[in-house]
């Protein structure tokens, strides 16, 4: 497959496993790739719930699992973290970070969350009105530590562009 969007909304009538390994016609994959994405999104003891049966932030767990299965060449991210809890998040952007070193995907995400874009991106552009506003590189090396004095700056200077344009 050579390019996936990680959607909100999955079938409800489906257990994790199936929509993990089944839902994308991806007859290719095994049960353990599966399994695997499912463990690697801290879903590993849910593989027999029904959606559901599961919180919001496990829903988008579960796609981005079937994103991981897939190993698409472009991944499209549209707010794919916005309803985890904190921690959860923090721990699905490293998760991200990591497949992104082990895979060399391309990703675009759409995120309002600035300290998850200069984590996670080698771009952060801002849209303003309908244009670009801010088109701004994310030099840093990877793998990048949570928190950091580069990541803070860059954050600083993109919330200063949206606050004060």
């Amino acid at each position: 497959m050579n390019s996936l969007l990680v959607f909100k909304l999955l079938f409800t009538c489906c257990t994790t496993t199936y929509l993990t390994y089944f839902s994308l016609g991806l007859r290719h994959n095994t049960r353990q790739q599966g399994l695997w994405a499912l463990q690697q999104v801290g879903l590993g003891d849910r593989t027999r719930a029904w959606i559901t049966q599961l919180s919001g932030g496990q829903r988008q767990r579960v796609a981005l699992a079937r994103a991981l299965v897939s190993q698409p060449r472009l991944l499209l991210l549209d707010e794919p973290l916005g309803t985890l809890d904190a921690l959860t998040r923090l721990e699905m952007q490293q998760l991200i970070q990591t497949l992104w070193q082990e895979q060399q995907f391309t990703a675009i995400l759409v995120t309002h969350n600035v300290e998850e874009a200069v984590f996670l991106a080698d771009r952060v552009i801002v849209l303003k009105n309908g244009g670009i506003d801010l088109d701004l590189p994310i030099p840093l090396p990877r793998p990048r530590p949570l928190g950091g004095t580069a990541l803070a700056e860059l954050k600083t200077q993109i919330l200063d562009r949206i606050l004060n344009a």
